[in-house]
């Protein structure tokens, strides 16, 4: 009788495990019923999907006889997303209706599956390849900045830190795929090490996430996402080349992909390098060249029983850094030639222009290998995603001793997450899971700002998630723990190199006990509840509620010493507490064919925020432990951010290809935890910010030439005098607005074949000198006091971008 039971129930689990079904169909325009080809039919979830052949069809083959959200889009049509059950459909055909603006689309940041944008509750903002292909960029990030409610923190054109409404470095988790980026976030002096060619889209969230993803998640989410796999028997890719004026970047990357029967596989292979970058009063600035190389490759199988893919990564960078030191007189660029430091020499123009890197710079390598999967079990899904990173970091700061790196830190990360998708009950979607990471991080080199740590973090959550006809209602609960511990450490001068080093216990004798040991466990409870509610076709209303948790960083607590590349020296805080924050958000949302309007606001409550802030001596001067390094240390007070953004798109009828978009980004940060005026505003926080865009798009060919676009920005930041002038930690930043322009198109062969697209953009057409108050290199100065009036390093001067993409299309496996 057991023996029977056994069989049956592996019986029962077999059919629905391996029972299979093709989704085939066709896609129509809605008014002319004539076919469309090329279009795309897609399922996020299970990374599958195909383009429709000369006669509209596709044909999706291996799925699971399960619940799927599938995506239909097409260049100019309105984007069609349905659930559809496979278990009792497997033919649908589509009808797209054209538009003349795109408001819907799938998202998969921030909940547990993919879903409408419009029925997620949480603030969601996303930009796409064509988008960032459209922009002057010289990283990943700076594609996000035209967004509403996003920003960077910049060190010059290759190093940027998202800020997402004026929170920024752990509070923002970066995902590259869905996978955490690891890679010393709390550091001012490089960016994020991806590769921005390999990004074909990025979802931006906007408010905690801690529920699905745990610490770190506490402002917001950046996922920059890859490129789908290309459709069963096809092999595809691209080649893009670029060169940008200012600077003198030159950038190509080059991609092929390819699908048969389900065995996917891709590589992608970049290079980019600039020299340093101009503006009206700096000329060139010395230390802002770079060089950077990316590789990466992906294997994988799409089946029946869901799909399994192995990631591989590779970002390699040689970014030299500006220290901001100048002749007193000529207000010319110097650099270091000695150890003792005693002398600097002008830097050359010939050095300026060059794109060597010099002795002294940084050099950033990442590594990443990781496996996400989804298995199909009866009427459930499990995913299950298995990642390892090392980022390692290198200041090569002596001049005399340039093989010898001053700070060299090696961190590895090993992540897991493990989530269930329960069956669907009466509508009610359904997910628990575990997450988190092992953490090692080690010092190798001569300079030490941080100790050698170890973290293991842990958090499970549960969500749920249903539709009420025109109400969607959404929430979850999460437990954290993190349990940290740093090593302590002691120092001594080496007899030979005469540079610190670490020595061991026993082994002390006149060595510095520079960092304690230190042990904490970090916990906290986190959760979102919101809803959506379409009043009618055309309007949409949103609020949620969401508590994020955050544990302090590695630098927060313990830093003592030197912070390369920012000119300061760090202090931490070994007795601070996890921050934690209680934001509402509420949205209002209307769309027609001739205006899209969006509204959203947002009010967030910190407790325990962890700030930096300028100590002084007993003078009120600047306090000074190292020569040529200010000091700073962190402090925990009470916080409050509120703000909104909105924008209006108007694309009148009959002149659905005339665009004229226009938005405005608020944020007022207020710190609750002083009486002193000068401090009641927290730092870094952006100013308002409005952009007005004038474009026009034009769908159809003539001759050789298809998709013409023409655009002209008006990009304005008023003056920041909300500032946190305490302790002289921040200063008055003055307004300036920018003129940008653009323009592209599509060249075609006679039978409509896109041969190669072309993108000409100019950023600060009319040279404006500014500085941007989220720019670090506006307190990198010497002499603040000095007859030209100004101080600090400005911001890039006009930018002209010439970019080339190459469509690859090889052959049709199938034929």
């Amino acid at each position: 009788m057991r023996k029977s039971f056994f069989f049956f129930l592996i019986l029962f689990l077999s059919a629905h495990i391996f029972a299979q079904v093709t989704l085939s169909g066709r896609v129509i325009d809605k008014y002319s019923g004539d076919s469309l080809t090329g279009a795309t039919v897609y399922i996020p979830d299970l990374k599958t999907g195909a383009v429709t052949d000369n006669g509209g069809f596709y044909k999706i083959e291996n799925l699971p006889k399960i619940k799927v959200l599938v995506q239909v889009s097409f260049i100019g049509y309105k984007t069609i997303i349905e659930t559809i059950n496979l278990s009792t459909t497997i033919t649908k055909n589509f009808v797209l209706e054209m538009a003349v603006k795109e408001m819907n689309a799938v998202v998969i940041t921030g909940s547990s599956k993919a879903s409408e944008i419009k029925d997620n509750p949480v603030p969601i903002i996303t930009i796409d390849k064509k988008q960032m292909d459209q922009n002057i960029n010289t990283n990943a990030i700076d594609a996000l900045t035209k967004l509403p409610g996003v920003n960077a923190v910049t060190t010059g054109p290759n190093i940027s830190k998202p800020f997402i409404r004026g929170l920024g470095y752990n509070r923002i988790l970066t995902l590259y795929d869905g996978v955490r980026q690891e890679g010393q976030q709390w550091g001012d002096e490089h960016g994020i090490e991806v590769d921005e060619y390999s990004i074909d889209r990025v979802e931006v969230l906007k408010g905690p996430a801690s529920l699905i993803y745990g610490s770190d998640a506490l402002a917001g989410v950046v996922n920059l996402m890859l490129e789908t796999p290309v459709p069963n028997g096809t092999i595809k890719g691209n080649l893009l080349t670029n060169y940008q004026t200012n600077n003198g970047l030159c950038g190509v990357s080059g991609s092929l992909a390819g699908n048969k029967n389900g065995f996917i596989w891709s590589g992608r292979i970049s290079h980019k390098q600039a020299t340093n970058y101009t503006n009206k009063y700096d000329g060139r600035v010395f230390g802002t060249a770079f060089n950077e190389s990316d590789a990466s490759a992906n294997i994988g199988l799409n089946k029946r029983w869901g799909y399994s893919h192995l990631n591989f990564t590779l970002y390699d960078n040689l970014q030299k850094i500006p220290d901001g030191s100048r002749d007193s007189i000529t207000r010319k660029f110097t650099k270091q030639i000695t150890e003792a430091d005693t002398f600097r020499p002008i830097v050359s123009d010939k050095e300026l222009r060059s794109y060597k890197i010099e002795p002294l710079h940084q050099h950033i390598q990442h590594y990443r290998i990781y496996s996400s999967n989804i298995f199909i079990v009866g009427d459930g899904k499990l995913g299950l995603t298995l990642g390892y990173q090392q980022s390692i970091r290198r200041e090569f700061s002596h001049t005399q001793a340039t093989d010898i790196a001053g700070l060299y830190l090696n961190l590895k990360t090993f992540q897991y997450d493990l989530k269930y998708y329960l069956p669907e009950i009466k509508g009610w979607e359904t997910t628990i899971g575990v997450n988190g990471t092992y953490q090692t991080n080690t010092n190798e080199g001569t300079e030490f700002i941080i100790p050698d740590y170890h973290q293991f973090d842990i958090g499970t959550f549960f969500t749920i998630k249903k539709s009420f006809k025109k109400l969607d209602v959404s929430g979850g609960v999460r437990y954290d723990n993190r349990f940290f511990n740093n090593s302590e450490m002691y120092i001594r001068k080496n007899s030979t190199t005469g540079f610190d080093e670490q020595v061991q216990t026993p082994d002390t004798a006149g060595a510095s006990h520079v960092f304690k040991n230190y042990k904490h466990t970090f916990s906290g409870i986190t959760g979102s509840i919101g809803a959506t509610y379409s009043l009618s076709n055309k309007i949409v209303l949103k609020i949620n509620v969401a508590r994020g948790f955050r544990a302090p960083n590695i630098s927060e607590i313990s830093a003592n010493g030197v912070h390369p590349g920012t000119n300061m020296y760090q202090i931490g805080n070994s007795n601070f507490n996890p921050e934690f924050n209680l934001q509402e958000d509420a949205g209002f949302f209307y769309s027609t064919n001739h205006v899209a309007v969006s509204v959203e606001v947002f009010n967030n409550n910190i407790s325990n925020y962890i700030y930096n802030e300028k100590v002084l001596n007993h003078l009120h001067q600047d306090s000074v432990i190292i020569k040529g390094n200010e000091t700073f240390k962190y402090q925990q007070s009470q916080a409050q951010l509120y703000g909104g953004e909105a924008s209006i798109d108007i694309h009148p009828h009959p002149l659905d290809w005339l665009h004229f978009e226009n938005s405005v980004s608020v944020v007022y940060a207020i710190n609750k935890g002083t009486s002193n005026d000068s401090a009641k505003y927290l730092p870094f926080i952006p100013p308002v910010h409005t952009l007005s865009e004038l474009r026009a798009d034009i769908k159809k060919k003539y001759k050789h030439f298809s998709s013409l676009y023409f655009k002209i920005e008006m990009e304005h930041y008023a003056k920041q005098n909300r500032a946190f002038l305490a302790y002289n930690t921040e200063t008055v930043t003055p307004g300036y607005t920018l003129f940008n322009a653009g323009f592209g198109t599509d060249i075609i062969n006679q039978s409509g074949k896109v041969l190669f697209t072309i993108h000409i953009s100019c950023n600060n057409l009319t040279e404006v000198a500014y500085q941007s108050n989220m720019s670090r290199l506006k307190y990198f100065e010497q002499y603040p006091v000095n007859w030209t009036g100004r101080s600090g390093i400005y911001n890039m001067g006009r930018n002209i971008s010439f970019k080339l993409v190459i469509p690859l299309d090889f052959k049709n496996l199938k034929k």
